[in-house]
Formats: C-alpha cells, sequence, structure tokens
C-alpha cells in the first residue's frame, strides 16, 4: 500500500473544519484488521459528527463514518485473511473509533463480518447502518408474529435510508406497505420501492392526541418517533407492534397506556449500534437473500468521492437527501 491515504477529517482547532486531508497507517487507531476501504455511506449520525456541538465525536482531530465494507490487508485475527471482503458497521466505528470516511481502516476484529454471498461490497454500503436497521426492524416485526396476511405495514419517514430500505425490504416479502413521509413529491420514488399507499407526515401524525384511534396497520416501522410514533400506536391493531429506531421527531413519546394495555400493542427497540455479532451476522444473511430487494440500486440518492462527502454531510442535515448517499473510494 501507498505511505500515505486520503481521509474527510473532522477537527476543532482554532475553527470547526471538514476537510479531506492525507494520512499513514501509523496515524489509525488500534485494531486487529487492516482494510482497504470500497465503500462507506452517509447516515444522520455521520451528519452530526461533522457539525460543532453534533454530540457525537469526542476528541479531535477525528474520521467518521459509521459503515464501510472494503477487502483485508492484513490481520491479527485467524478469522479474517488478506484478499477476503468484509463488512463493519456500528459499535464505535465513526463515534469513538476512526471510521469509514478513508481510504483505510483499522477496526477490532470483533467489530468485522465477512460479506455474505450474494452482496457485493457496494451493495452492502448502499444498506449500510440503515439498510441493517430496517431489516433489525422486520425481523423483530416477525419474531413477534407479523406476517403479509395479516394487513398493512406502515413505515414512517419513507424516504429516509431506514425507511426507504424497510418500504423496499417489506414489499419483497409480500407486504402490503403504506409509506408515511413528509415529502408528498416523492410518491412515485416510494411506489417504485414497492409501497402500496402513500400517506403525508400529517395524515400519519393526525389525531395524536388521541390514546385510540381507528386500527389501520397490524405493524410499523418508525424511524421517527416523538409525536408521531404516539399516533402510530394508537393506530396499530390489536396484538400488533412498532418496531422504533430514529428520534428525528424528537425523544419526548406523549402516549398512554391504553394501546399497551387495551390492544396489546408492543413497542420493540431497534438498536443497531451494540447488536451481538451473531445476530447482526443472521440479519446480514436476510439481506443478502430473502430480504433483498431486486432493486436495489433504487435506494441511492447519489455516490460521491471524499471530495463530495463535505455537500452530502450538509444535505443529510438539511434532509436535501433521498434514500441513501453512497462514498466511493478511488
Amino acid at each position: 500500500m501507498s505511505e500515505s491515504f486520503q481521509a474527510l477529517v473532522v477537527d476543532k482547532g482554532e475553527s470547526f473544519s471538514v476537510a479531506v486531508k492525507p494520512l499513514t497507517v501509523e496515524e489509525l487507531p488500534a485494531g486487529e484488521v487492516l482494510i482497504k476501504v470500497a465503500y462507506s455511506s452517509v447516515n444522520y449520525k455521520d451528519g452530526l459528527a461533522s457539525i460543532p456541538g453534533g454530540n457525537i465525536v469526542r476528541q479531535y482531530p477525528f474520521i467518521p463514518g459509521i459503515d464501510l465494507s472494503g477487502v483485508v490487508v492484513s490481520s491479527e485475527d485467524s478469522r479474517f485473511q488478506p484478499g477476503q471482503s468484509v463488512i463493519a458497521t456500528s459499535y464505535g466505528i465513526g463515534v469513538s473509533h476512526f471510521g469509514g470516511f478513508s481510504e483505510y481502516a483499522r477496526i477490532p476484529a470483533e467489530w468485522v463480518l465477512p460479506l455474505p454471498e450474494g452482496l457485493s461490497l457496494r451493495e452492502a454500503m448502499i444498506y449500510g447502518t440503515a439498510g441493517l436497521t430496517a431489516a433489525l426492524s422486520i425481523q423483530a416485526l416477525e419474531e413477534h408474529g407479523a406476517s403479509p396476511d395479516k394487513g398493512k405495514v406502515l413505515v414512517t419517514g419513507a424516504t429516509g435510508g431506514v425507511g426507504g430500505s424497510a418500504v423496499a425490504m417489506l414489499a419483497k416479502k409480500g407486504y402490503t406497505v403504506t409509506a408515511g413521509t413528509g415529502r408528498m413529491e416523492e410518491a412515485s420514488y416510494l411506489q417504485a420501492l414497492g409501497a402500496a399507499e402513500i400517506i403525508s407526515r400529517e395524515e400519519v401524525g393526525a389525531a395524536a392526541a388521541k390514546p385510540l384511534d381507528k386500527q389501520l396497520w397490524q405493524a410499523a416501522v418508525d424511524s421517527v418517533g416523538g409525536g408521531p410514533l404516539a399516533a402510530v400506536l394508537s393506530k396499530i391493531a390489536y396484538g400488533g407492534a412498532v418496531a422504533a429506531s430514529g428520534l428525528t421527531a424528537g425523544t419526548n413519546v406523549p402516549t398512554t397506556v391504553m394501546p399497551f394495555i387495551l390492544r396489546g400493542v408492543s413497542l420493540l427497540g431497534i438498536d443497531s449500534v451494540a447488536c451481538p455479532l451473531e445476530k447482526r451476522q443472521r440479519v446480514w444473511e436476510r439481506m443478502a437473500t430473502d430480504l433483498k430487494p431486486a432493486a436495489l440500486d433504487l435506494l441511492v440518492d447519489r455516490e460521491v468521492t471524499l471530495a463530495g462527502l463535505p455537500q452530502a454531510l450538509e444535505d443529510i442535515m438539511k434532509s436535501n437527501t433521498r434514500g441513501r448517499v453512497l462514498v466511493r473510494m478511488d
């Protein structure tokens, strides 16, 4: 490998900066597996890491990027061999440990997974952490009893990374999907992903003050949180569930116990950060097989290089993205 490589570095010196800079392998943090990164992706947490006061990064300078795919250069762990294709998402990556916005990354072996058969390195990062979160949500709902023959499933924040992935995966499995969005102009995109019905953010959150409302959906994948989540809970059918993973609408959920004790509704928390490796592996296998949409590329908003990352990070913070922003290392 070359003596130096390029990475996106956020720094907080005399002034806050986000810039592509040269680094050496010696400057990377400790880890058993050195990876030549092929792709990463842009997530909301990455956007927070790129702004002052985002409360993600604790020590500077820092390389964001909470996921990556690539090829092993060297490994101190016998499970991984040079030339092997791998993926790494979540844990401390891009938060407390240098992340994927870099041509090379050194990652602890317990955070690394072999690339599942049936996925390319590019496809793995079309999914990224957002796709993993969506797949974990669907698995949790199915373990709770959801199935295509039991009625509609709602997906909130459907034009986002988690939401779009969930719409496409659920449609692949044969579910009738209602896509909730604040961007009704993207209706044709959501239909292309497989949504049977598109409703506005206002319709999702209508009658949020009611502890119980008309039973509309057997289940929901919620990446929004806040007041909309409370409204969704009031409209889930008896015995149904909501898989919740987001907080873009806030952390306060103004609901009551009524959906839980009168309709037996369950609220399932979805965590992709500390998800056990064995479970993570099983879900990635599903993402390569029964959950994999036929047209995975539909989820891609754009593909950028390191040079285009600052603008992409700014856009995700302004909700100026649709689906996934893929980061390609040249």
